[in-house]
């Protein structure tokens, strides 16, 4: 059997636990490896750590000034030579989501096509990583640096993942206090012609907060995936909200909608977060029509605005945890100071952006405690795809083929 096989064979035959157990073993015996370990990236995406199957018992790399941090900030190999031999270090990522490094240990510098494989088996362990994680805690375990808030550990199983990727845009988000993140919360999902994204700042403190969040991003899913139009979803979100906590409670919420094949954007602007566009260089809010918060009276209806995204367009949105910080001398954190942020990490991909910002923020309270927590979303606009429309139709054409083929007769 050819080896490449036999490795794949074994990540998907092992059982969810045993994931870098199989692997260790299958890349000892048809490649000679030596050391073979997984890192995955803490919470906060400072540190690197390594799986066991205690938690907390080895010592965290950390991502700045290491090789092993160069490849996950790069998303590309790198390699040392120590005592035992070669180590290459494998970035470990599922569609634009870093979840970690692999670390494989040879004892000597092999061919160029085995690193190939090699980096082929690390994105096939991302994915089996991701689907493992509905068995078994180990994983999830491994990126704690600490113990997390009950709040946070309700925030973080909500959202979608840190970061997505395809031909037509990249999306990278990031929370912090990582550790005790309570109201703010994003979410996206794509699809063969529109990409939705939501940014949500639910009000209070704790986990009342996450209970506050949880309802509303879920009500916003349940209408979204009914298929109705954006504003429909958030009076139908905004009624879940209201029956809920009957005014007492509400949920500041922006709602886009990306078409795919025009780049043309709906947007319900529900009373907050923030949207920043850096566009051929400049960098400036977007305004639109602020509407009430989700769950602050009865039957609220909403309307949706329009905008279009250029090829090149990158979108940054805040929560109020960003542009209400207080610096040391309890200045805000205002527009100037996003405006600045923005532009210095231009360059940086998507998926970095959010966590650039966020420290700069904290560099900028000296490291003390925040008052709010804060979200940070990136989203870079590639340019259109024309073909989502006719690969949409197809998609429906063979959904409703088969759903008449299968039809029961009457």
């Amino acid at each position: 059997m050819d080896r490449s096989l036999a490795v794949e064979r074994v990540l998907r035959g092992v059982q969810p636990h045993a994931l870098l157990d199989g692997l260790r073993a299958a890349l000892s015996e048809h490649f000679g490896a030596g050391d073979v370990e997984l890192l995955m990236a803490d919470y906060s995406l400072t540190e690197l750590r390594r799986v066991t199957v205690l938690p907390y018992t080895t010592e965290p790399m950390p991502v700045a000034g290491t090789t092993a941090g160069e490849a996950f900030t790069s998303q590309s190999a790198t390699f040392e030579r120590g005592e035992d031999g070669i180590r290459a270090n494998l970035p470990v990522t599922v569609r634009g989501d870093r979840l970690g490094v692999l670390a494989v240990t040879l004892p000597e510098e092999p061919e160029p096509p085995v690193w190939a494989e090699l980096g082929r088996f690390a994105e096939a362990l991302g994915h089996e990583v991701f689907v493992a994680d509905r068995d078994t805690d180990l994983y999830v375990q491994a990126r704690r640096s600490s113990r997390l808030t009950l709040a946070a550990e309700m925030q973080w199983q909500l959202l979608p993942g840190r970061a997505c990727s395809r031909p037509e845009f990249a999306l990278g988000g990031q929370l912090e206090p990582a550790y005790a993140i309570y109201g703010d919360c994003f979410d996206w999902s794509a699809s063969a012609r529109t990409l939705a994204v939501t940014l949500v700042n639910g009000m209070g403190e704790g986990s009342s907060a996450a209970l506050l969040t949880n309802l509303a991003v879920n009500a916003l899913r349940n209408a979204r995936r009914a298929g109705i139009p954006l504003e429909a979803q958030a009076e139908l979100a905004d009624q879940a909200i209201y029956a809920q906590h009957r005014g007492q409670e509400h949920v500041a919420t922006l709602l886009l909608e990306f078409d795919l094949a025009t780049g043309g954007i709906t947007a319900v602007d529900a009373g907050s977060p923030r949207l920043w566009r850096l566009r051929d260089g400049k960098a400036e809010r977007v305004h639109f029509d602020e509407q009430l918060p989700l769950g602050t009276f009865e039957d609220t209806q909403y309307t949706a605005e329009t905008l279009q995204a250029l090829p090149g367009d990158r979108f940054v949105f805040v929560s109020d945890g960003v542009y209400n910080a207080a610096g040391p001398h309890g200045e805000l954190y205002g527009d100037s100071e996003l405006t600045q942020a923005i532009l210095t990490t231009a360059d940086l991909p998507a998926a970095h952006v959010p966590s650039a910002v966020l420290a700069e923020l904290h560099d900028r309270r000296h490291g003390g405690l925040a008052a709010d927590d804060a979200m940070v979303v990136c989203l870079d606009w590639f340019g259109s795809n024309p073909s989502a429309d006719r690969e949409s139709d197809i998609a429906s054409a063979t959904i409703e083929e088969t759903s008449d083929r299968v039809a029961p007769s009457r």
